[in-house]
């Protein structure tokens, strides 16, 4: 029974990637901040038991040494899955809130994993696109991004607001954690997956509409009928089904072709318009809430938008992707059962 080792259990994407785990017999220790977030996932999974799902506490992963005890197991891992870092731009220090976490935290799994977790074969690290994008030169039609585009942010854009910190904390963290591979020459390979915006159904633990993750708060705001004047802008034009991105972590951790490779997670373009298409034409019954056909905002730009590579994706980890309406419409379920 191969030992898995899940960081940020109770995030939205770790969520899906668990119950992926525990559905294909694995078994696993998640990491959580404290007991009683433990006792909120456990309490999700009656049925099973703690030789299959067990819980490390790390408070805060930006502290020096916080997985050393937490990578230490008896029976041992042999697969670790990095999916905790922040994703929120409700900060007050950049560097505090967003740098640290993501690049400290996962050096210092790492180094954790490298000194007391000798029997792991493969780290799987949940970057994003916002370390492949280049946002200074605008929707780039005519440009394909792949695994091999890196974002340029520099430290000095980095602390200038909340959004190019996030984008920085992605990019500088992955950074990192092929630097150390390079130069630490752990016994363990690596793996990142790199997904745009991530939608999808939460899973039903994940009670609080107020502290929904960002990326399916475009959802639930047209649902609360927010864009029933105007539809947001869209800003990022691509996007995965968060359980097609689950699936991407679990096979970049189990297939030995997966080493030392980029993942490119995306089903392809996405706008808020479309969104708010699918749920008006599958939701009949919000209609008075929703924009109309004629709604302005939320389109794609009139000059186009760049194209996108995910054939790495396909061929390596084997994935294929949810439609949009179909990622739309389970959301949009999941968020009404907790009360949007």
């Amino acid at each position: 029974m191969t030992r898995v080792l899940l960081t940020g259990g109770t995030g939205f994407i770790a969520a899906h990637v668990l119950d992926l785990l525990l559905e294909q017999g694995y078994s696993v220790v998640t990491t959580v901040r404290s007991e009683a977030k433990a006792r909120t996932v456990k309490d999700a999974h009656p049925n099973v038991s703690k030789d299959k799902l067990d819980f490390a506490i790390v408070e805060d992963i930006a502290q020096e040494g916080a997985f050393n005890e937490a990578v230490k197991a008896d029976p041992p891992f042999e697969i670790v899955i990095h999916t905790s870092s922040p994703f929120h731009f409700n900060v007050t220090d950049v560097k505090k809130d967003l740098l640290d976490p993501a690049v400290v935290g996962t050096t210092g799994l790492l180094k954790a994993v490298k000194q007391s977790a000798p029997t792991v074969k493969r780290v799987v690290i949940t970057s994003s696109f916002a370390a492949i994008i280049h946002p200074g030169k605008g929707t780039r039609p005519g440009y394909t991004y792949s695994e091999k585009d890196w974002d340029p942010i520099t430290e000095e854009e980095a602390i200038q607001n909340p959004s190019n910190g996030y984008r920085a904390s992605k990019t500088f963290a992955e950074k990192a954690s092929w630097d150390f591979v390079e130069s630490e020459k752990p016994n363990f390979t690596i793996a990142t997956c790199n997904p745009p915006l991530v939608l999808g159904p939460i899973v039903h633990y994940l009670r609080d509409l107020d502290s929904l993750n960002t990326s399916n708060q475009r959802i639930r705001d047209i649902l609360l009928g927010k864009a029933r004047e105007e539809i947001a802008p869209t800003g990022t034009f691509l996007w995965t089904d968060v359980r097609d991105l689950a699936l991407a972590h679990v096979r970049a951790a189990e297939r030995p072709e997966a080493a030392g490779k980029r993942f490119f997670i995306t089903a392809g373009y996405f706008s808020n318009k479309e969104i708010a298409n699918i749920i008006r034409d599958s939701f009949p019954d919000l209609a008075s809430k929703l924009p109309t056909e004629d709604t302005k905002g939320g389109d794609y730009p009139e000059e186009g938008v760049y194209s996108f590579d995910n054939s790495q994706t396909k061929e390596v980890l084997g994935v294929r992707f949810r439609t949009l309406k179909e990622s739309i419409v389970d959301t949009v379920k999941s968020l009404q059962a907790v009360g949007a």
